[in-house]
């Protein structure tokens, strides 16, 4: 482990971030979940995917 994070810990045991810092992080990270747990449910759209598989234009 570098020498950079083990200061990086050191400062947030000595100083902990804030209630309402810890509760942002907390709801990016549910966004997040709830976004990948509706990927895997309902798949990835056609129509946003760089290589579209399907037949849009016909050559």
């Amino acid at each position: 482990m570098n020498i950079r994070w083990l200061l990086r810990m050191a400062h947030w045991a000595h100083n902990p971030p804030s209630e309402r810092r810890v509760r942002f992080v907390l709801g990016i990270v549910a966004v997040c979940l709830a976004v990948f747990a509706l990927e895997y449910v309902f798949g990835w759209p056609e129509a946003l995917s760089p290589d579209p598989r399907g037949r849009l234009w016909a050559p």
